[in-house]
């Protein structure tokens, strides 16, 4: 202080002590920072509210407090206090499920907020870089009215959705974050943060059918399917979800099926009568099983649990195999196969659900996994000459429709591409 600090930061353990210390001969300009860490999980409201009023009494400037999340929905306590404190407050939820309270911090009346120099240097758990916060989430432009968008999944932090979506909102000058939301339980998750701010949501593994649950409307067609990847709050606050991932994984196939062609379908879909087999019978499982049907294919579905996969299959009208059986299924030449589950994402590189040798009668290889953009299924489908199609190719398809959907503007297709190449 006697240094000319704007601010200094004192534990609140300590505080009694360093007033004594002081003996009322605080320098003007110095803020004093009062602090307390719970490292063990985030408490109850009231529990919150009075450790907010001890931490004022002890003669706070600035009332700061860190808890941990156990759960996403901790983070909505955090916000309650914020947002009604009449003295300036810091406050911020720790650990991967707390990242949200970092980043909204201007949206609900935070003072500030830490972020690390360099990836990997943080100083408390699931501090996000300073760069994330400027360039990833546009800290700088987040106010009180910004509206909430976010990919619920477990795991997420892999997911260049933010990126995507930040960017093209950004371009725009439309008002909004999207974030990465850690979800353990869905319905808790939609209960909590069920006012208008939070106003979109990209779902993805494991929760699409259980977002579908929680939607008071759901398109048809993600109705037969069982699962949806995109729910929008109403303005009336009800909330309706839909389905755009078969959408994106169908068109790239048919694309690279295109391609295989020279252009040249005739009429109909470059899938009709095809032997399509996919691998996974989860919500993206369905999604593909189910567009594929509808543009004309046999469908075959292939899961590590065979009563998973022959459900899926008699839902869909086709062919059940169970994953270990796949191997050695080579009925015909030029199928067409998709995989759907997370086998092979980052960081299990190494994993892939087929063997090569299996791989040689395929025509085209799809899979949805896109971290890394080349996984080792499809190295391998490429060097036994099938043609493929990354999850890449598919992630852009689905974010057209759901862009469209959270901001109500056409989808910057160009900028999508570019973004997502980078």
């Amino acid at each position: 202080m006697e240094l000319g600090a704007d601010h200094i930061d004192i534990e609140l353990k300590a505080a009694h002590e360093f007033n004594n210390f002081l003996h009322g001969n605080k320098p003007g300009k110095c803020k004093v920072i009062i602090s307390s860490h719970n490292y063990a999980s985030t408490p109850p409201i009231e529990d919150l509210g009075n450790l907010v009023a001890r931490i004022q009494a002890a003669g706070a400037d600035i009332i700061k407090f860190a808890t941990t999340a156990l759960d996403i929905t901790d983070v909505a306590r955090v916000f309650q206090i914020t947002v009604h404190s009449q003295v300036p407050i810091i406050a911020m939820v720790m650990g991967e499920r707390g990242l949200m309270s970092r980043i909204l911090c201007p949206k609900f009346g935070g003072y500030l907020t830490f972020g690390s120099l360099e990836a990997g240097q943080v100083s408390a758990p699931g501090q996000p870089t300073i760069e994330e916060l400027v360039n990833l989430y546009n800290f700088r432009l987040l106010e009180p009215d910004t509206k909430v968008f976010g990919i619920i999944g477990n795991p997420v932090s892999h997911s260049k959705s933010p990126k995507l979506y930040n960017e093209a909102f950004k371009s725009v000058g439309f008002n909004g974050v999207y974030l990465h939301l850690l979800v353990d339980d869905v319905p808790k998750f939609f209960r909590t943060y069920s006012s208008m701010d939070f106003t979109g949501f990209s779902v993805t593994i494991p929760h699409k059918e259980a977002a579908l649950a929680c939607c008071d409307e759901v398109d048809p067609v993600a109705k037969s399917i069982g699962a949806v990847n995109c729910v929008v709050r109403r303005p009336d606050g009800k909330l309706f979800g839909c389905n755009t991932d078969y959408v994106g994984a169908i068109s790239s196939i048919e694309d690279g099926l295109l391609g295989l062609q020279n252009g040249s379908t005739g009429t109909g879909s470059p899938l009709a009568r095809k032997l399509f087999v996919v691998i996974g019978a989860g919500g993206a499982g369905k999604a593909l099983a189910y567009g594929a049907k509808e543009k004309g294919a046999r469908v075959l579905i292939a899961n590590r649990t065979y009563d998973r996969a022959r459900e899926l299959a008699d839902l869909v009208g086709g062919q059940a195999l169970s994953l270990a059986e796949l191997d050695n299924f080579r009925p015909e030449k030029g199928m067409i196969l998709a995989n759907t589950t997370s086998i092979g994402m980052h960081p299990k590189v190494n994993e892939t659900p087929i063997s090569k040798e299996a791989l040689a009668n395929y025509m085209l290889v799809f899979d949805a996994v896109y971290t890394p953009k080349i996984t080792r299924l499809l190295r391998e489908a490429a060097e036994s000459g099938a043609q493929i199609v990354t999850g890449v190719d598919m992630f852009i398809g689905q974010a057209y429709e759901q862009y469209e959907r959270f901001t109500g503007l056409p989808a910057p297709k160009e900028q999508f591409k570019k973004i997502m190449e980078n």
